[in-house]
């Protein structure tokens, strides 16, 4: 019901407001207002030509239009117009201003709000499960016959207690090992303040948010704990906002000046990065950003080289992981219906062991068919030169040469390209789930071809806040407000571009409102302002399915199929009802479309 709803109101919207774009303004809009031309249009409308539809479809309307009541519509559609159209770049804008404009333009602004006010349905903002299995492809389940598997942040979750260890470790080393002031320790770790998929600027000491198209967003840019202004961006960026393609362009996330962070454990070295910067700032001591960045870096590094992480965990199980009651039930559905399975990490094979004995019982290794430890990834997926080896019961290592992989033994290190020719595993029979877009996901995806599933357990956080009423509200709001921008930019009088001015202030205010409700620094890891991010493009780019966790698979039958949804391209109409409901208005007819599903 609430669909029909969404959908009659739009419809009604359409017909009360389907004002002809400004490439196709004329004097025609004088005598558009009287009801018998308003049906006469509508009747002709349902029997026009296909060029005509899609004519129609490409409207420049707003995300969530607004309709004039009746009696409203007539007195603005009988107004003449007292000035001669002015033509710029191919589109007409009027110059001389009409009758009280500012009243005229709130009146539309008062109306859109009425609308978006009815416009949102009861229950609307519980329409997202945290739960759900999100396809950016089409994946049938029934054509996967094996399960791959990375360990940490997909076997095996941890609380926000691990990334606090990590960061004060790593902070101590820096005191300790590398001789940093000791001021530094007085820094605690801030659970929220970074984000994953971030970039950072090695040379200009920056952290900050970019989009699909590599261009910065205004807002999101840090140096060590203070915003940096837009107009210094610009300043440091040539003038611009852009960040240029070969200074990110390494497939990895990493280019000659500028890192992309996108694991969960790279949220303490953001942290400690920031920190350290702000340090130095603070204090007014002059320090080198690049020789601070690959300080860091090292000393995060020798968290994990050192094994201080591992000992952490496999000494306080229950503090630091979390749900193995679902990863255990994820691993027996699939071997109950006869499905394979395999693991390929890079943790050793000791903290893995401890890890899933806790998870999954003493027998873990019995739902395994191959099981593959310290495998160097992304190394393992993309050359060939390591060999596999075998560990004893004991994690020793054996020297025998590999001839084949067998069920209850454990391998170390080897190569993708072995491990192919061993097992004959290969292409859409294959289903691999991890964590790092880059590390887990990527090679298999482009150069091998089999699906990938990336574990985004931020979605559990993104779809709660996606799911309250004033996230919904505001989002509608700022959509709906920026398509009464965009079609009312051609009134340019003073009268109507002070009021416009008040709208571009009102939208920039939206936008910081939903930023927040994410993280007050960065907003969401999925989209900037109007853009997908970067992290986000790859996202799409190397997973066939994303989710939350593995648990989510336990909500789907394994004869599944994923279908991605089709999303509309900018110059394409919604057709479909779950796309309707976006805001997305840029078709006609929506009222009889209703019903379709």
């Amino acid at each position: 019901m609430a669909f029909k709803k969404v959908g009659t109101t739009l419809g009604r919207a359409w017909q009360n407001d389907c004002r002809t774009p400004p490439l196709s303004r004329s004097s025609k809009m004088n005598n558009f207002s009287t009801s018998r031309e308003l049906k006469s249009r509508e009747k002709k409308s349902k029997d026009q030509s296909c060029e005509s539809n899609c004519r129609l479809a490409a409207m420049p309307l707003p995300a969530a239009s607004s309709s004039t009541p009746a009696s409203q519509r007539h007195q603005v559609g009988d107004k003449k117009r007292p000035e001669e159209p002015l033509t710029v770049s191919g589109q007409l804008y009027s110059s001389a201003p009409k009758a009280d404009n500012r009243t005229y333009l709130w009146a539309r602004y008062n109306e859109m709000k009425r609308l978006v006010h009815d416009l949102i349905p009861p229950g609307v903002c519980n329409l997202l499960n945290s739960s759900t299995i999100y396809s950016n492809n089409e994946v049938s389940l029934a054509e996967v016959d094996i399960y791959g598997f990375d360990y940490d942040y997909t076997l095996a979750l941890y609380s926000n207690a691990l990334n606090t260890m990590i960061y004060n470790t790593a902070r101590d080393f820096l005191i300790e090992n590398f001789k940093y002031p000791e001021g530094i320790r007085k820094y605690d770790y801030i659970p929220n303040f970074a984000a994953r998929g971030l970039h950072y600027d090695i040379q200009k000491g920056l952290l900050m948010k970019i989009d699909a198209f590599h261009y910065i967003q205004l807002g999101t840019v840090y140096r060590g704990l203070n915003p940096v202004p837009d107009e210094e961006v610009l300043r440091l960026y040539g003038g611009t906002h852009h960040v240029p393609l070969h200074q990110v362009s390494g497939f990895y996330g990493k280019g000659p000046k500028v890192k992309q962070f996108m694991d969960i454990f790279s949220i303490p070295e953001m942290t400690l990065l920031a920190l350290a910067n702000d340090f130095f700032i603070s204090n007014d001591i002059e320090y080198d950003p690049e020789h601070l960045y690959k300080d860091v870096s090292e000393a995060i590094g020798m968290v994990h080289i050192k094994g201080y992480m591992y000992k952490w965990v496999m000494q306080d199980l229950e503090k630091y992981i979390i749900g193995g009651e679902e990863t255990y039930a994820v691993l027996h559905r699939l071997v109950s219906h006869g499905k394979k399975l395999f693991l390929i990490t890079n943790s050793p094979f000791s903290f893995v062991d401890k890890g899933m004995r806790y998870m999954v019982g003493k027998d873990w290794r019995d739902f395994f068919d191959v099981v593959i430890v310290q495998a160097d990834k992304p190394h393992f997926f993309n050359d060939c030169v390591k060999p596999f080896r075998r560990l004893d019961g004991n994690g020793d290592l054996q020297w025998d040469k590999i001839n084949s992989l067998e069920k209850g033994q454990i391998y170390k290190q080897g190569n993708l390209y072995d491990f192919l020719r061993l097992t004959g595993w290969r292409g859409s029979r294959v289903l691999y789930f991890g964590d790092h877009l880059y590390s887990d996901l990527a090679d298999l995806m482009l150069r091998h071809g089999w699906r990938t599933g990336a574990i985004v357990p931020e979605l559990d956080l993104e779809t709660r806040v996606v799911n309250t009423e004033q996230y919904a509200q505001s989002l509608t709001w700022l959509q709906a407000l920026t398509g009464l921008l965009e079609r009312m930019q051609m009134h340019r009088d003073s009268q109507s571009m002070e009021v416009l001015q008040e709208w571009l202030k009102e939208r920039e205010e939206l936008r910081l409102r939903t930023k927040n409700l994410f993280n007050p620094q960065f907003g969401s890891i999925f989209r900037t302002c109007h853009n997908p991010t970067y992290f986000s493009r790859r996202l799409c780019r190397f997973s066939d399915v994303y989710m939350a966790s593995i648990s989510c698979l336990l909500n789907y039958d394994l004869s599944y199929t994923f279908y991605p949804r089709r999303t509309p391209l900018q110059h394409e109409a919604p057709l479909w009802m779950d796309q309707l409901c976006t805001g997305c208005m840029k078709t006609p007819f929506l009222e009889e479309m209703a019903h379709i599903r």
